[in-house]
């Protein structure tokens, strides 16, 4: 941190950040800043008040945004989705959401887990796992099905599919349990089943697997492409139906938002074509 570098990017001079700091402290009366060995560090009661004002620039910038797309009187839609169901699923079938709703500005963002709505700058998720969002409403948007998958070499070195236990397995950090329940499911034993380098991000596994790094275990939706052009391939077909579900999920404030409704009823009638 450093008043030097704020008065670079506000084109002000470093004794003009400087004495601006000193005024904020003075009108709050709490210290803000520690200089300690020509560092600039802020105290916790800086940090705590930084996070604060950040959240209201960050809510103040989209707000500042939502009117400049005024014009278009079906509003603005700011969505989080799991980065590789965004880049796999949804962005190749956007272009319908526009056709179909080009009044709605539609912002895209990634999220991995669960976070609160009130400390984002976010209308809806995308997300996977359990219907458990606290404060939330929860559309559930399919389901999906597993299976292992490898690339071409190291296909050919699996005959049975009790090979697969010997084999490295490619983890998703957010899924560790999803190689035990394959294996408990087919009937495998598997010691090391929680056990193998971890990623992520789903496609970050699927290039892993495609690689040679391992065998992944992927949602065969995500994968399709890749099956088809021979980058990936599947030992043993043993598709597995997860116990999670996709779902787009929303603060309940958001449930009369018009981008919301339209995006929710897009989605659904998408999925039922499919």
């Amino acid at each position: 941190m450093s008043f030097t570098k704020a008065a670079n990017e506000l084109h002000m001079t470093q004794g003009a950040v400087s004495r601006q700091a000193a005024i904020l402290e003075d009108y709050l009366g709490v210290k803000l800043f520690e200089r300690i060995n020509r560092r600039l560090i802020l105290t916790a009661a800086g940090a705590e008040y930084a996070g604060q004002v950040a959240i209201i620039l960050k809510e103040i910038e989209m707000a500042t945004f939502q009117v400049m797309a005024h014009k278009n009187s079906g509003g603005v839609l700011n969505l989080a989705t799991l980065p590789t169901f965004g880049i796999k699923w949804l962005i190749p079938r956007l272009a319908k959401f526009t056709a179909a709703h080009p009044d709605v500005i539609l912002n895209l963002s990634t999220e991995v887990l669960p976070f609160d709505f009130n400390n984002r700058a976010v209308d809806a998720a995308i997300h996977f796992g359990e219907p458990n969002w606290p404060g939330a409403v929860m559309v559930r948007l399919m389901g999906e099905e597993v299976v292992p998958v490898c690339s071409l070499a190291l296909s050919q070195q699996i005959k049975h599919v009790e090979d697969l236990s010997d084999m490295t397995l490619l983890q998703h950090t957010t899924r560790p349990q999803a190689w035990q329940d394959w294996f408990n499911h087919v009937g495998v034993a598997c010691p090391d089943a929680l056990s193998g380098p971890r990623f992520e991000q789903l496609a970050m596994v699927i290039q892993a697997a495609a690689a040679g790094l391992g065998v992944a275990l992927m949602p065969k939706f995500l994968v399709e492409t890749e099956i088809a052009l021979g980058q990936l391939h599947v030992p043993f077909p043993f598709a597995v139906k997860s116990p999670q579900s996709y779902y787009l999920t929303y603060p309940e404030k958001n449930a009369s938002k018009a981008a919301v409704i339209k995006f929710q009823e897009w989605i659904l009638s998408e999925l039922s074509e499919h």
